[in-house]
C-alpha cells in the first residue's frame, strides 16, 4: 500500500512588499504571523495550515531555490453562516468583490484581491465533493 498525504501544511505567495502583504493577512483576514525575517513571513491559516509569503526573488539562491511570478489564486473555508460577517469586514477595509458565485452543490463563494493582485477566494462548504 502507498503511503498517504495527510494535507496541505504550507502554500506560498509571493509578494513585492513584504510588510505590506504581511499587515494585510493579519488586518484583514485575522492571520497570526508566526515566523518572519528578511526574506518570508509565515501566517497561521486555521489549524495546523501555514502560509508563506515570500518576498519576490529572495528565495532564489537560497538552499530549497523557489520563485514565483504573477496573479495566483487561493481559497479559504469559512463557515456558511459567516458569509455575510465577511463581506461587511472586506468593506470596512475598502476591498471591493469582485465576484459571487454559487455552487450546484449548494457552496457559495465571494472572490477579491490582495494587495499584490492575487485573487482570493472565501468559500463555504458545498463548493467541492470532498468541501
Amino acid at each position: 500500500m502507498a503511503p498517504k498525504i495527510a494535507g496541505v501544511v504550507e502554500t506560498s505567495l509571493y509578494v513585492e512588499d513584504l510588510a505590506r502583504s504581511a499587515r494585510f493577512y493579519a488586518e484583514v483576514l485575522g492571520f497570526e504571523r508566526l515566523d518572519e525575517d528578511e526574506r518570508i513571513t509565515a501566517m497561521a491559516v486555521g489549524s495546523h495550515q501555514v502560509l508563506l509569503l515570500c518576498k519576490k526573488g529572495a528565495s532564489k539562491d537560497w538552499k530549497v531555490p523557489h520563485d514565483g511570478n504573477g496573479q495566483l489564486h487561493l481559497a479559504f473555508a469559512i463557515d456558511r453562516g459567516q458569509l455575510e460577517g465577511w463581506e461587511s469586514r472586506l468593506a470596512e477595509h475598502g476591498i471591493p468583490i469582485e465576484h459571487r458565485k454559487a455552487w450546484p452543490r449548494g457552496g457559495e463563494s465571494i472572490y477579491f484581491r490582495d494587495p499584490d493582485g492575487h485573487s482570493l477566494e472565501l468559500e463555504t462548504p458545498g463548493v467541492w465533493s470532498v468541501y
